[in-house]
């Protein structure tokens, strides 16, 4: 029989005719569609970010900003870098055991040290020490940067270290985290996302690492402790200004090129952001690296940056921020030439080669009182190699990673109280955000399925989108299906984790849906490294998880006014979208009435264990999270909610 005659014979008995069901195949072109560009988002979180940026201070006296200073250094040690850290390990005195001296017989010696910088996490150091030495003279940290492969044998390293023995200094090298002989798996400095995970904020590690190798110098028996200096490359130039800054017995201070600003480091995304211990949580509430660069005054201080840096960092662009902004902080104390700034001119690149060497020495002999000149010494020949000054770490040393993992094994989560909503707002920092205008980009009407497509601009500036969805005979009262998936809207549309595409599995069932993508997921992600600028936000006070579940009770809300559906239920597939949907069920457990997750994680651990990148999630590394909660603690507190959790990750053995 006919198509058409069917039809026709069943109109006239009266007969129900069948509902068509929706094709995914039809939803993939409106889904697919962008709603915005990556580019936009990017500029909405610099702007975003730019508003947090602290001030600098401006104290009226020099006794004013000396009582301020020590405000801001107790409060960044206590309350920031040492967030959540045993205090037996902070007040720790250094532990180093000296393997070996290496005699050079041409006017200096090196010892081979190794020191623990927490229990079962150990480190090298190179001493380099003037031959003969007598009496008591100053020192040297020199600390590293990034520099995996050779770490602290780094040629311009070993050149720096011999002129400082050879003009009179006592000179320490330590082995960085990650770099040289602590370049293995589970080092990665991003895995200090994973000790904030587990609660302590994890600069700590860093910074206790380059505390015991001063207070090293500090309590040996040939250094004048009164004459203490700090300096370094890259990393290391960041690991100097915040030693220096924040520690009080270092007199000079040479960093070299490797810190900015935060407006410094907004305005050149991607290039200036820098590795996660240079964001840490909170670092930047209040103060930034132009406040810990003040508190240097009125101790000598000498910055070095490079006009055409190939990384980062460069002279011209950092100058107007961390100097010429600082200057009069010197002259409160009427110590202005203490102050200065190199420009080196003669190497395009990152670099800490002879002029800037030249120009630190100069600097640390003059402020040291010592009868040397600033002029290198020629030492190319008695450069070692990496074999000749490798120290060694024991076999079963721990590494960031195994830290954090140790550290998670002795979590133990009490029991959801009337409070504990409120320890979730606090440690997500929710600030609750609203849909200022909701702006209709694109619609369809095709194959029995309307929809219209989304730009949300939230109250705080930033943005997300979303397609709704609903069959033509869907009333606009039916139940909203919320989807989010970590793929973004695109991979709603196709079958994943073994269940129907989402949203036309939920439009066959007379549903409404708005496919959603919350912040730096799909169109509403940055257009590159998004973990970086998620770093600068946690550095800020903010937490992005926290920001993605405001997203969405916002959306929610928005959703709920303009169509009065008779309840909202959301869908998602992924950890990232399954956190956020948890946590703002959790901070109201009212707004939705069942959330189903699809291949989400039953514990924290999963991102411990596996590991799960933060460059990849970065959302989901939210300092104290699993220290206070695991996905068990947020599903009961989103009750009334129904939760429901299929194809686990941990079942699937894969993310």
């Amino acid at each position: 029989m006919k198509p058409i005659l069917f039809v026709a014979i069943a109109i006239l008995l009266g007969a129900p005719l069948a509902k068509p069901q929706t094709d995914a195949r039809d939803i993939q072109p409106i889904l697919k569609q962008q709603l915005q560009s990556r580019q936009v988002v990017t500029f909405q979180l610099q702007q975003f970010l730019m508003k947090k940026a602290p001030k600098l201070p401006a104290p009226s006296s020099a006794q004013q900003w000396t009582a301020e200073a020590k405000r801001i250094r107790r409060h960044l040690l206590q309350d920031v870098i040492f967030h959540g850290w045993p205090k037996q390990w902070v007040t720790a005195p250094p532990q180093f055991q000296d393997l070996g001296t290496v005699k050079t017989g041409k006017g200096y010696q090196l010892h081979k040290l190794r020191y623990e910088i927490v229990p079962g996490f150990y480190t090298t150091a190179l001493l380099y020490e003037p031959d003969p030495l007598n009496g008591k003279v100053p020192a040297v940290l020199d600390v590293m940067g990034h520099f995996p492969k050779l770490g602290n044998k780094q040629e311009f390293e070993q050149k720096l270290c011999i002129n400082q023995a050879l003009k009179g200094m006592i000179a320490l090298n330590p082995e960085w985290m990650g770099m040289g002989e602590l370049n293995v798996p589970g080092n990665s400095h991003w895995y200090q996302a994973d000790l904030n995970l587990v609660g302590m904020n994890g600069v700590g590690l860093f910074y206790l690492a380059m505390r015991r190798g001063l207070g090293y110098l500090a309590q040996d028996p040939h250094v004048d402790a009164s004459r203490l200096a700090v300096t370094g490359l890259s990393g290391g130039g960041w690991q100097t200004i915040v030693l220096s800054s924040l520690d009080p017995r270092v007199l000079v201070s040479v960093p070299v090129a490797g810190y900015a600003t935060l407006s410094g480091r907004v305005a050149r995304v991607p290039g200036e952001p820098g590795d996660l211990e240079q964001n840490p949580s909170d670092f930047l509430v209040g103060s930034d690296y132009s406040t810990l660069t003040a508190m240097r005054a009125p101790r000598p201080t000498l910055l070095i940056n490079n006009a055409e840096d190939s990384c980062c960092f460069r002279a011209p662009l950092v100058k107007p921020y961390i100097y010429d902004a600082i200057k009069p902080f010197f002259h409160l104390y009427g110590k202005e030439a203490a102050f200065q700034f190199h420009q080196n001119t003669n190497i395009s690149a990152h670099n800490y080669g002879l002029d800037n060497r030249q120009h630190a020495y100069a600097f640390l002999v003059k402020h040291f009182h010592l009868p040397a000149d600033g002029k290198e010494i020629p030492v190319g020949q008695d450069l070692k190699t990496y074999q000749e000054l490798l120290v060694g770490v024991p076999k079963d040393n721990l590494t960031i990673l195994g830290l954090a993992r140790k550290m998670a094994a002795e979590i133990k989560h009490s029991p959801i109280t009337s409070k504990s909503r409120a320890e979730l707002r606090q440690v997500v920092r929710y600030h609750p955000v609203s849909v200022h205008r909701a702006w209709g980009e694109y619609d369809t009407w095709h194959n029995q399925v309307e929809s219209i497509s989304y730009r949300f601009e939230m109250s705080n500036g930033l943005s997300a989108t979303g397609v709704w969805l609903k069959q033509v005979s869907t009333p606009t009262e039916a139940p909203l299906t919320i989807v989010l998936n970590d793929g973004g809207r695109e991979a709603a549309a196709t079958e994943s984790w073994g269940h129907a595409p989402e949203v036309a599995d939920r439009l066959q069932r007379d549903e409404q849906v708005l496919a959603l993508n919350l912040l730096f997921t799909g169109d509403a992600a940055p257009d590159q490294h998004a973990y970086l600028l998620t770093g600068m936000l946690a550095a800020t006070g903010a937490r992005p998880l926290g920001m993605e579940a405001a997203q969405l009770i916002g959306i929610a809300n928005w959703a709920q006014s303009k169509w009065h559906p008779a309840a909202v239920r959301v869908e998602t597939t992924g950890i990232r979208t399954q956190l956020a949907s948890l946590t703002a069920a959790a901070l109201e457990p009212h707004l939705f009435s069942r959330i189903e997750n699809y291949g989400g994680m039953r514990t924290f651990r999963y991102l411990l264990d596996r590991p799960v990148s933060y460059e990849s999630v970065p959302d989901l590394f939210c300092l104290d999270l699993y220290k206070d909660f695991d996905i068990s603690q947020l599903e009961e507190l989103a009750s009334p909610a129904r939760i429901s959790e299929f194809d686990s990750v941990h079942a699937q053995g894969a993310h």
